[in-house]
């Protein structure tokens, strides 16, 4: 591989976040102690499938791993970070029906839909208990404000299922609620513990933002066009209980009269096939391909603003090829399909 290669800058990039994304899942480990006995095994199997961990690999991309003292808050305002976005997974899967999650069972289809209500919310409990542990009241406050406006996304987008006509700028907002938010606190919060400067932390909020942003619409393309099996989680959810995710939004923005017509008859009856087939016949999966790689190049051109001497910048650079590079193979897989 050359040098500047995608794949060989990620997988290095993989390499390096070994060691702290270790550090994390012991630190993780030692906190099902912290949970009633009778819990545990539920919380065990929250973090054992908790997947790809990329809100931690941000804050330890984003953070001054140099220093010890700031190492050890690294790691455990990532785990704080994590726990508030299992919590919100456990709760999602309960909204969505979703019966996988990284190709496991899901705790409310294992468990049972009031078992994983209750669990989501000790899990929101736990990460508030660990955020209050800092010297500074920063975390714990911007983590309280960040799990608020998670879930305010999600009633949002809750009270707006089976709108399939809302504008695409309110559609943004909720994934910024939704995602955005935990990626934008993660970047932002290893630059405060890190002490980089006012400037740098708010370039720094801005991109988390964005690339989150940029990474829920890409996953919005997934529940539609994804392989379930190679993602892990089971897919057209987002179909079947009413969310108006990227694809829809955008043929119901075409104004043509005839096709959003049809949709509309196609989602009231659940055709399932038939809405594919008018997502297919006018183009809107090329459509939301270039949606996602300008909202993207958007998150890019925000993280040129940090200066060269951070290290943070060419880390979050790399780690945002990741999502390049999973855009640009669900395009390819798409155009072979």
């Amino acid at each position: 591989m050359e040098k500047n290669d995608p794949q060989s800058s990620i997988h290095e990039l993989q390499m390096r976040l070994s060691q702290p994304l270790a550090e994390l899942n012991e630190f993780l480990d030692k906190q099902i102690e912290a949970f009633e006995p009778q819990i545990r095994f539920l919380v065990q199997y929250c973090l054992k499938n908790s997947g790809k961990r990329i809100r931690p690999s941000l804050v330890f991309l984003t953070g001054n791993t140099e220093d010890s003292e700031t190492y050890k808050n690294l790691v455990q305002v990532s785990a704080v970070i994590e726990m508030v976005h299992l919590a919100t997974l456990v709760h999602d899967d309960i909204l969505d029906r979703a019966q996988k999650r990284r190709g496991q069972p899901t705790i409310s289809s294992k468990y049972g839909q009031h078992t994983a209500v209750l669990l989501g919310d000790a899990l929101f409990s736990h990460a508030l208990h660990l955020a209050s542990q800092f010297e500074t009241v920063e975390v714990c406050r911007l983590v309280s404000k960040s799990t608020r406006r998670v879930c305010s996304g999600e009633i949002l987008q809750t009270f707006r299922r089976g709108d399939w006509k809302i504008e695409q700028s309110d559609y943004l907002e909720m994934l910024d609620m939704k995602t955005g938010e935990l990626f934008s606190v993660a970047t932002y919060l290893a630059g405060i513990l890190s002490n980089y400067s006012h400037s740098s932390c708010q370039v720094l909020k801005t991109f988390g933002s964005q690339l989150g942003i940029a990474y829920q619409a890409y996953d919005d393309l997934t529940d539609f066009i994804g392989d379930e099996a190679e993602i892990g989680k089971t897919l057209g959810t987002d179909l079947s209980t009413g969310k108006a995710t990227l694809p829809l939004i955008q043929l119901f923005q075409l104004k043509n009269k005839e096709a959003t017509e049809a949709m509309t008859t196609a989602l009231e009856s659940s055709d399932e096939a038939k809405v594919r087939y008018l997502l297919d016949s006018h183009s809107i999966f090329e459509v939301g391909f270039n949606f996602v790689s300008e909202l993207w190049s958007d998150a890019v051109e925000t993280l040129a603003k940090l200066p060269d001497t951070l290290s943070a910048k060419s880390n979050l650079e790399t780690i945002s090829q990741i999502l390049r590079v999973k855009l640009d193979d669900l395009h390819r897989s798409r155009l072979n399909t």
